[in-house]
């Protein structure tokens, strides 16, 4: 009897206690089940994904490198240039179907200094579209349907508009007269009837393929002045235009090699 009770006595408080703990760890396990689900986040639950960053867009439709963008042949068919991350310098959007270039598409992205849109559908550039690239260098806008050039970036080095739909309107006379660090200019295989002013920084000019009848003695030399030489002028481009150059004899007098390719 005394057995008993003594049993009694130890088990009657600690199946309590026995319970009480079972039960709290039944209540802890779903806890941490609970708490493991919403963790999972899939691809298309945009409520539970975090929040993207303005450049993820892009840079996942594209290549983002450090301070580079590749967008080329991209699909689904880019239409218009993408928002690029602030820091970029070097875009290249090559063989897209990008039809216009706004005033908008690089108001933030002063960094830049090569632009590649070769291969587009672009007919039409807003006149400020490289208006804040202080720094833009290099410029590649061939093989598009331009009639008519923007206003360029001053500190210019390389521009190519080769393969477009260039008119001499298009193009005013003096649209590279600032442009002092021009070196490199390629308007072949337009329609231009007309050379604009050439600036003296220039080291080579391809105006081949055009619809050019005439030049003067001041297209590239100095008619007045036979002691002229265009000192920096490497390489210059003529054919395939209605030209007779035996025509002009004095209008390369100035330069170091006569225009390359094949003449009447």
């Amino acid at each position: 009897m005394m057995r008993t009770l003594i049993f009694t006595i130890i088990l009657v408080p600690w199946m309590p206690s026995l319970a009480a703990r079972t039960g709290y760890m039944e209540a802890v396990k779903p806890k941490k089940d609970i708490v493991a689900i919403p963790e999972v986040n899939t691809i298309g639950d945009s409520e539970t994904r975090p929040a993207a960053s303005p450049e993820l867009p892009t840079c996942l439709l594209c290549v983002c490198l450090t301070g580079s963008v590749y967008c080329e042949e991209v699909s689904p068919e880019m239409t218009a240039v993408p928002s690029l991350p602030r820091e970029t310098a070097y875009l290249y959007a090559r063989y897209n179907k990008i039809t216009k270039i706004t005033n908008k598409d690089f108001a933030v992205v002063s960094t830049l200094r090569r632009i590649d849109l070769t291969g587009n559908l672009i007919s039409e550039i807003d006149d400020g579209a490289f208006s804040k690239l202080s720094l833009l260098e290099e410029l590649n806008l061939s093989e598009n349907k331009l009639v008519k050039l923007p206003m360029l970036p001053v500190k210019l080095l390389s521009l190519n508009a080769n393969s477009n739909l260039l008119k001499t309107k298009g193009v005013k006379s003096n649209s590279f007269k600032k442009l002092t660090k021009l070196a490199y200019l390629y308007l072949g295989n337009n329609e231009l009837e007309a050379i604009p002013n050439l600036p003296e920084s220039l080291r080579i000019v391809h105006l081949n393929n055009n619809k050019i009848t005439t030049i003067t003695d001041e297209t590239f030399c100095h008619g007045n002045n036979t002691q002229y030489i265009r000192t920096n002028m490497e390489e210059v481009r003529l054919d395939g235009n209605p030209l007779i150059l035996a025509n002009h004899p004095n209008s390369f007098v100035c330069l170091r090699a006569l225009p390359i390719g094949q003449y009447h």
